[in-house]
């Protein structure tokens, strides 16, 4: 156990933190506490519960998640990726439910910690994680369409096609004054960076907007009118269990489980990219496993490492956990002392927020480069988003997991007896003439999702202590996206280092792939041998 579960605070804390740290710690958890606010109302909101319960999600949940968990500035809290899945527990089982769900997910995300498990992320194509991520981003988007045009809707289905059915039947009522608040909100969220860089556009949306629409009484529905006055105390709840009904529970919470896990540790690999550290997975699975026990409890939803508020934590200087608790620290004094105001903020105002939300969760720029990629990864991408809008996340996920295995079979079985003949043999394993300063490292086998992770971490390694780094490619017959991305991250990492990349025995119809992915941008063509003879040579020259 002991092993296992290794908070990186407590870690930081025994080796010492400078003060000078510290203090860009604490500013940076104030910054992202501003940028959770609206965030944490607004996720509760879409996700049909009350807005404290996002508020209260922020500040336990996020507290647990930097306090015992295993990265150095992720920043835990309600995300959008979990509105459809809170929403639909909550219309089938209700505030109970919820609760009894999160817990049990909190249970399965610590087995999950404890067996080990955080490294099986690796095993997840690049396709199947922008398709749901893409997926979830369009039902938030089609989430706020009601309020976004201030529609008078009394039901909305469920349904992705039945909620548009809807929307269609219904948009010439459109509230001309929420369109417009709308569309303002979102400008000021997306354009209020070039002019003021240290407040987040979504905050700065709220506060004029809010403002605004109380001085001139501008006939728009409110946080009030849905919720009432927004409590700014906890209250601990204690669910009722029905024993006898228990087992339903247990699809919803382990579809909480997986997500939560999935992005959680998306999060920390982004933030590691960024800061050049290493996450400690397992642990960071228990944290989360804690933080959605306990909050729940405390009238908390489903939490899990936020992309976003950690990018802005790493971007304001946080380095270590205290940011992450001074942003919980933050949220809860803006609570106490704030959160009477927070029903004044209109539906319209948060509706925009989350349209700008789900814009950046898209990933449609990945989405539509793997488009232009192999047949494999298109039929899994295309499946996994289509599901995730029309039929549900968890049956996305296990079809795009089988897909994913089964298409790989596939294409070893078709390259089998058709690897092309070796050209890169006419130096072969002799690297005892190497220049100074070139490392050479070698893939062997297909570079695909389940061995990408493994490789790009070793080239990291290797490439770090270089000047110039060969990477051969003779054995490699093919490489799909998820190994592609992988790359791309390891070459723009060595980049910043000043370390040249050289590839060798590179096949044609690796290179071919390699093109379609613009990756011959980042290394250029003058880079890329089909002989390991003439990597080294062309080192050489790099190093005179």
């Amino acid at each position: 156990m002991r092993n296992i579960f290794k908070p990186k605070f407590f870690s930081l804390l025994k080796a010492g933190i400078s003060k000078k740290q510290i203090s860009s710690d604490i500013m940076a958890g104030i910054v992202v506490g501003i940028v959770a606010l609206p965030l944490g109302i607004a996720f509760a909101v879409a996700s049909g519960v009350s807005p404290e319960k996002g508020l209260i999600t922020a500040i336990i949940a996020g507290f647990l998640v930097s306090f015992v968990g295993g990265s150095r500035v992720q920043i835990g809290g309600p995300t959008g990726a979990f509105i459809i899945i809170v929403y639909g527990i909550v219309e089938k089982y209700g505030i109970d439910g919820l609760i009894i769900s999160t817990v049990l997910a909190g249970i399965i995300l610590i087995i999950f910690g404890l067996l080990k498990l955080g490294s099986l992320l690796k095993y997840f194509p690049h396709p199947l994680i922008v398709g749901f991520t893409s997926g979830i981003a369009l039902v938030i988007f089609s989430t706020q369409i009601k309020d976004a045009f201030g529609l008078n809707i009394d039901k909305v289905p469920s349904g992705f096609i039945d909620k548009w059915g809807v929307y269609f039947s219904n948009i010439h009522n459109f509230n001309i004054y929420a369109t417009a608040l709308t569309i303002i909100t979102i400008l000021i969220t997306i354009y209020s960076s070039k002019f003021i860089r240290k407040i987040p556009g979504s905050f700065i949306a709220i506060i004029l907007i809010t403002i605004v629409v109380q001085i001139f009484d501008i006939p728009v529905t409110t946080i009030e009118s849905f919720f009432g006055d927004i409590p700014n105390k906890f209250s601990f709840t204690i669910p009722n269990v029905d024993f006898n009904n228990f087992s339903q529970y247990l699809l919803p919470a382990f579809t909480i489980a997986m997500l939560g896990s999935i992005e959680s540790l998306l999060s920390a690999v982004v933030s590691d990219g960024m800061i050049g550290g290493n996450h400690r997975s397992n642990t960071e699975l228990i944290a989360q496993g804690i933080a959605n026990i306990v909050a729940p409890f405390f009238g908390g939803i489903p939490a899990t490492g936020a992309i976003a508020r950690t990018a802005t934590n790493v971007k304001n200087g946080g380095r270590t956990p205290i940011a992450g608790i001074t942003h919980a620290i933050t949220l809860l004094l803006i609570m106490l002392f704030f959160g009477k105001w927070a029903k004044l903020i209109p539906m319209s105002c948060l509706a925009g927020i989350l349209i700008v939300i789900s814009y950046n969760m898209s990933e449609w720029r990945s989405f539509r480069s793997i488009l232009k990629g192999s047949s494999f990864d298109i039929i899994i991408l295309l499946s996994t988003f289509l599901l995730t809008v029309l039929v549900d996340l968890t049956v996305a996920i296990e079809v795009g997991i089988v897909l994913s295995a089964l298409l790989f079979m596939k294409r070893m079985a078709d390259i089998g007896g058709k690897i092309p003949p070796d050209k890169d043999i006419d130096l072969i394993d002799d690297y005892s003439d190497l220049p100074k300063g070139v490392s050479v490292y070698e893939i062997s086998g297909p570079l695909f999702f389940a061995s990408a992770k493994q490789y790009t971490e070793l080239l990291k390694d290797i490439g770090f202590k270089s000047k110039v780094l060969i990477i051969r490619m003779r054995h490699v017959p093919f490489v799909d996206s998820t190994g592609l991305h992988n790359l791309e991250d390891v070459i723009k990492s060595l980049h910043k280092s000043h370390v040249k990349i050289i590839l060798s025995g590179v096949n044609n119809s690796v290179l071919k792939t390699i093109k379609e992915y613009q990756l011959v941008s980042l290394i250029d063509e003058s880079n890329i041998f089909d002989s390991f003879k003439g990597a080294i040579q062309h080192s050489k020259k790099i190093l005179n």
